[in-house]
Formats: structure tokens, C-alpha cells, sequence
């Protein structure tokens, strides 16, 4: 069950600007997870998701309104600090997987323990611990380039939960996946969701989102509607076209 405020924004507004032409791509959105919340971010191309997704993950910042994570204040952070808080906080899966193709299955997963300080000695067991709850134990030294897609996002997943993140945050996680791959990928994420984990995914897929227990919805920068759950909400006054 959803325990207490993880994520809050506050009217955050994300503007582009390219010479003298700015594009409005999130106009005001406020909203509230909770620890242990399974979130879906929905919405057709342009409407907002990818940009609150970067914001949300702290690989961009927004032009206004204030963020809190945990309870900070991620607006007034620095890049360094924004990196720190990074690699402790957010473990990312995304659509390309990002792996290392030169490294094996365990090197891939133990990156983050490196920048995270975590002692030599122990990283190894660590990452054959993760691989092997995701299926993966008999992949530890293979490369990234010898497995299959679905295997590949699993390494992902993996290296996602190096850290003990507060949040998994995953960016349209089985889209370079079939049908069935697809599934076994959202049942890991359902797994990790029932054991107390604040997933957060970012999809345009039905069937994806149906595996959520909140979805919120966006379209033209700003939240359109959402499920049963804390409040959401943007400032009414709508965005110009081009919201990534």
C-alpha cells in the first residue's frame, strides 16, 4: 500500500526555445505519488510525457514551478547535485535498453554501484542477486550484443534496482519488444510493484498501462485526466503545439 508523499510538483512549466521561437511543452502540471504507487504516463505524441518523464528522473530541469523528491526541493539543485541524487534515487529503464554492448550482463549492472561508491568486493554478488530475480543467472558474463531484446531488458531492469532506488522510473519499457516479450517484462514490473516498489512508466501501449494502478493522462502539455488517486492537475490555460 501507498505509504506517504514521494513525488510532488507544483505548476511546473517546461518551455524550448530556439532563437526567438519558444515551445511550450509542460504548462502547470501539478501532482502527487506516493511510495509505492504503480504509475502509468500516458498521452499521444506531443503531449507533455516525455518531458515530465526527463523532469521527473532529474535529466532536465523545469523553466518554472518547484519539484520535490522525498521531500527536496530538486528546483534548487545543481547538475552535480541533480547527478548525485540521480544514481540514489531513480533507476531508469528505457525503450533502447542503454546497455554497454562490450560489457557482460553483470558488468552492465554493476555501473551504477561504481558511481554509487559501492565497494569492489561486493558489486559482483550484487548484480548476480538481480540477475538472477529477473531469470537472468545463467547470463551473467555474457555480452549485451548475445542476448535477445527481452533479455537485454532484463539486464536493464536489473541494473534499474543496483542502488535500492526510490523510484523505477521506465520510459515506453517494452517497445522495442514483441507481444509476448512484452508481457514477461510487465510481469516483472508488476512483481516489483506488489513487493512495495514506486514504479513510474511512461507509455502510449494499452496493454502497458493496464497493468498500472494509476494512470494519468496527458495532452497538450498539460494532465488531461486520471485514475482514482492523489491530485493532479495543470493550470488550464493549455500549451502551444510541439509539447515533446
Amino acid at each position: 500500500m501507498p505509504e506517504s508523499e514521494l513525488i510532488r510538483t507544483e505548476r511546473i512549466t517546461k518551455v524550448y526555445r530556439t532563437g526567438a521561437v519558444e515551445v511550450g511543452a509542460l504548462c502547470g502540471v501539478s501532482l502527487e505519488i506516493r511510495e509505492g504507487e504503480y504509475v502509468g504516463l500516458m498521452g499521444p505524441s506531443g503531449s507533455g510525457k516525455s518531458t515530465l518523464m526527463h523532469l521527473l528522473g532529474c535529466l532536465d530541469t523545469p523553466t518554472g514551478g518547484r519539484y520535490w523528491l522525498g521531500g527536496r526541493d530538486v528546483t534548487t539543485l545543481d547538475d552535480i547535485e541533480l547527478a548525485r541524487l540521480r544514481n540514489r534515487e531513480i533507476g531508469f529503464v528505457f525503450q533502447n535498453f542503454n546497455l554497454l554492448p562490450r560489457l557482460s550482463a553483470g558488468a552492465n549492472v554493476q555501473l551504477p554501484m561504481v558511481y554509487a561508491g559501492i565497494k569492489p568486493r561486493d558489486r559482483p554478488r550484487r548484480a548476480r542477486e538481480l540477475l538472477e530475480m529477473v531469470g537472468l543467472g545463467g547470463r551473467v558474463h555474457h555480452r549485451s550484443n548475445e542476448l535477445s531484446g527481452g533479455e537485454m531488458q532484463r539486464v536493464a531492469l536489473a541494473r534499474a534496482l543496483a542502488n535500492e532506488p526510490s523510484i523505477i522510473l521506465a520510459d515506453e519499457p517494452t517497445g522495442n519488444l514483441d507481444t509476448r516479450t512484452s508481457e514477461e517484462i510487465m510481469s516483472l514490473f508488476d512483481r516489483l510493484a506488489d513487493q512495495g516498489n514506486t514504479i513510474i512508466v511512461v507509455t502510449h501501449d494499452p496493454e502497458v498501462s493496464a497493468h498500472v494502478r494509476r494512470v494519468i493522462r496527458l495532452r497538450d502539455g498539460q494532465v488531461e485526466s486520471q485514475t482514482a488517486g492523489s491530485p493532479a492537475a495543470g493550470d488550464g490555460k493549455g500549451c502551444r503545439e510541439g509539447a515533446a
